[in-house]
């Protein structure tokens, strides 16, 4: 149904949009998802003249990322919605055409766009005069050109082109072989490659070196022109349903006008009423009052999608109790751009470009000195499930095992089943058939009588029963270990499927952890004695290791710097008030509840969050010792620690006094003894 609609205007901004992603800190995946939806092409416009029952002025235009191919079209294929598409068909082919316009209208783009098998189509009974060669091509309709998209009207070229080809073919249309050997007749060959031939004045050139020569004729002729274009269209941006920003605009004899600045901002009025209307628009046509201002003024029933308030959101943040702007100058200067945004990639092309896009149009208007909302983004992963199949054998309500469903040549449906019904691989058949109605009567063909079920590792969903309750987990062992070990489980960026084998292990750390601050008997001790060089440098070496985890966000690799240090201390039965106290601060935001009991038994009365983060020292770093290999005839025999300034001498002196050198050179005296300060001794006997 034809509904009038506001749309975005996002195509204004489409060349900026594209040049921005040079000045972001985006992933190159996330750049190139959004530089694809952008689609950027370089190509002509060219027109052709028309010829058909009724004289028609206008001519049919076309965008063409490859005018090269020109020589090699052998039909159009326009858009049904086309304007031209009334105008230039034949009698003769009107009604063939009504009914394919028909058809046309019960598909959505979206089935359109998917469609790889099925092929339609219809001659409009006009014919299309090739500007560049006088040849003349019918002209074909086909739901696989869409009229929002270029100019809703394209030039096939069979030989080159994979859907063009299947179209010849199916309407047994002819095919112009205008690349040589490089196409063999049975599939189309989009090359950039092939020498061109049947092109005239192009005939021998390579058809990259083509496409300038083409436009460049086509321009002097005046009936082409190189061009610019965008995959990526205007936004819908109207919907018929409640909630969402209304749009502050009013119509005066179906003509907008926008709201004036002090009535404003246009709020939704109050309602029980959230039905569709029945006319096509949405609930708030429900609301006569509200929508009809006056005898002559009226508002628009669509709200706008939940992309508005998302595109913005983020600088509201900045000033959110201003009641006369979206945010003060003052505040947008200072806190400026958005330096970290996590978030999804399925964000890509909708709420991230948008977002860009409203900091652009906010930035034209005045209201920011920046036009990028977001200085980096990170993509964070998933944590996926570990799903379990059944297999129903099709028609019945017979369930195979999973290695035997391979004798079904019917077929069998794999269904997702409760986790909580499979231990391992094994179903609980009982439980199975309580579970849902529809298997109350199941039967089963057992493997060793067992059912094993199949799997997969996908997105932890209800829908596939597979989502794990962090409440159990919690109880079993707290919210610290949880976030620890979500966090342990990899790289932020990843993916990451859950599974609880090494949770013991993040667990047994804050046990271990908890313990360097208690003694045996859990009582809590912990030492004002001054720590030792050793215990300073486990200390300073730790703080570093999460300052530059945590400025890259590698929470994993910190959560594993903690493990470290708690073991380094451990052994050093460690349980100094210097060393500990800096390290519940380090600790806290990755296990708050844990570090804010011993921020208290250490005797503080605020909260640890309030606490400065501690720096590292870097004269705590440095090496003031090295394990020297020892090498005895080439081969390393043992690791004796010598002090970095230890002379050569004296090393000489003490390598030789050693007993695992007098073990192995026997009494003998040694050839040569070399040091290399800081790396290695060799003993040569």
């Amino acid at each position: 149904r034809q509904m009038r609609q506001w749309s975005l205007r996002i195509t204004e901004y489409a060349d900026r949009l594209l040049k921005g992603l040079d000045e972001i800190d985006f992933s190159e995946s996330m750049k190139e998802i959004q530089r694809n939806w952008i689609g950027k092409s370089v190509g002509a416009r060219i027109d052709f003249k028309i010829k058909s029952e009724k004289p028609v002025d206008q001519p049919l235009t076309v965008f063409t990322t490859r005018p090269d191919t020109l020589f090699g079209v052998d039909f159009m294929v326009v858009a049904p919605e086309h304007d031209l598409v009334k105008q230039i068909t034949s009698q003769k082919q009107q009604p063939e055409v009504e009914q394919y316009l028909q058809y046309v209208e019960s598909r959505s783009e979206v089935d359109r766009m998917a469609e790889v098998k099925k092929i339609t189509g219809c001659f409009t009974g006009a014919y299309a005069i090739n500007p560049i060669n006088q040849r003349e091509v019918p002209i074909w309709i086909s739901e696989y050109v869409l009229a929002g998209y270029g100019t809703g009207a394209i030039m096939a070229v069979p030989c080159g082109d994979e859907r063009d080809h299947k179209f010849a073919k199916h309407f047994k249309l002819p095919i112009t072989n205008i690349i040589g050997s490089s196409y063999n007749g049975e599939e189309a060959n989009p090359t950039y490659e092939a020498t061109l031939e049947n092109s005239g004045f192009i005939n021998g050139l390579k058809m990259r070196e083509a496409q300038a020569v083409v436009i460049k004729k086509l321009e002097a002729m005046g009936i082409g022109t190189r061009q610019v274009n965008y995959k990526m269209r205007d936004a819908g941006w109207s919907r018929q349903r409640y909630w969402g920003e209304p749009f502050p605009v009013v119509f005066r004899n179906d003509i907008p006008y926008p709201m004036k600045e002090a009535e404003l901002p246009l709020t939704l009025p109050p309602s029980n009423n959230f039905k569709p209307s029945g006319s096509g628009e949405g609930p708030l046509a429900n609301l006569k009052d509200w929508i009809h201002i006056n005898s002559s003024e009226r508002r628009d029933s669509n709200t706008m999608p939940t992309h508005a308030g998302a595109a913005w959101y983020f600088l509201r943040y900045m000033d959110p109790h201003n009641k006369q702007a979206f945010a003060d100058r003052k505040h947008l200067d200072y806190w400026n751009q958005v330096d970290v945004y996590v978030g999804g990639s399925e964000h890509a092309v909708a709420h991230l470009l948008y977002a860009r896009l409203w900091v652009k149009i906010l930035h034209d208007l005045g209201y920011l000195n920046f036009d990028e909302p977001f200085k980096k983004l990170i993509n964070q992963g998933k944590i996926t499930g570990d799903s379990r199949f059944v297999y129903r054998i099709r028609g019945t309500n017979k369930f195979a095992s999973a290695g035997l469903i391979s004798r079904y040549p019917e077929g069998v449906d794999q269904l997702h089943v409760d986790i909580s019904l499979v231990n391992g691989f094994v179903l609980d058949t009982d439980g199975f058939k309580k579970w849902k109605p529809d298997f109350a009567s199941a039967e089963f063909e057992l493997e060793n009588d067992q059912y094993l079920c199949g799997s997969a590792i996908e997105k932890m969903s209800k829908s596939y029963f597979n989502v794990v309750n962090p409440d159990e987990i919690i109880d079993k062992y707290g919210a610290d270990t949880l976030r620890l070990y979500e966090m342990f489980l990899g790289p932020l960026e990843q993916s990451k499927p859950w599974n609880t084998n090494g949770i013991d292990g993040v667990y047994k750390f804050l046990r271990r952890f908890w313990n360097l601050f208690h003694d045996t008997q859990g009582n809590f001790k912990v030492s004002a004695e001054a720590p030792t060089r050793e215990e300073l440098k486990t200390l300073h070496k730790t703080l570093r290791k999460i300052e530059q985890d945590v400025e890259n966000f590698s929470f994993n690799t910190s959560v594993s710097e903690f493990m470290i240090c708690a073991n380094e201390l451990t052994s050093l039965k460690c349980n100094k008030r210097a060393i500990l106290e800096p390290l519940v601060i380090a600790l806290s935001p990755f296990a708050p509840h844990i570090a804010e009991e011993l921020w208290e038994k250490l005797g503080h009365s605020e909260t640890v969050l309030k606490a400065a983060f501690p720096a590292y020292d870097e004269q705590y770093l440095k090496e003031n010792a090295f394990n020297y290999p020892i090498s005895i005839n080439g081969k390393v025999r043992a690791q004796i620690n010598f002090a970095l300034d230890l002379s050569r001498e004296e090393i000489e002196k003490q390598v030789l006094a050693s007993e695992v050198v007098a073990k192995w050179t026997e009494g003998k005296p040694p050839k040569k003894v070399i040091v290399v300060p800081g790396k290695i001794v060799n003993v040569v006997v």
